[in-house]
């Protein structure tokens, strides 16, 4: 199923669940870069946020791409979402904080603080799913 945004009650439900996920990037090559992440949704501001670093694979990916694109997927038994559109990396103070806070709020602790934190924002444009 493919939904436009604001996503349903039962999509914004699913996204809720504190459920682990994958973030996909494309490399500089073009083949696909997919990793386990934890994320976060805000869907007032239409924005999947991720915490890394700028030095982590998929941060290099979106830097040597600007305009690239990203998803994020949830995963839980046959039930699934997909949340993609254009990425951003950024290591600006507030977005950093914001990103932590909503984190903080989804998984009850707050993430890594490695050196050179930043967030990676989609701007979500597509959804998919089973939910």
């Amino acid at each position: 199923m493919s939904q436009q945004l604001p996503l349903s009650a039962a999509a914004e439900e699913f996204l809720a669940e504190n459920a682990l996920c994958t973030l996909t990037t494309l490399r500089p090559d073009g083949t696909p870069h997919v990793a386990p992440v934890r994320f976060t949704w805000d869907g007032e501001a239409g924005l999947a946020r991720v915490m890394t670093t700028v030095h982590r694979r998929k941060s290099r990916n979106l830097l040597a791409a600007a305009g690239g694109r990203a998803a994020v997927c949830q995963l839980v038994g046959p039930r699934w979402i997909t949340l993609e559109g254009p990425a951003t990396v950024s290591t600006d103070p507030p977005r950093v904080v914001e990103g932590m806070r909503r984190y903080a709020k989804r998984y009850w602790s707050q993430p890594p603080q490695p050196p050179g934190l930043a967030v990676i924002e989609i701007e979500v444009d597509r959804v998919m799913g089973l939910y």
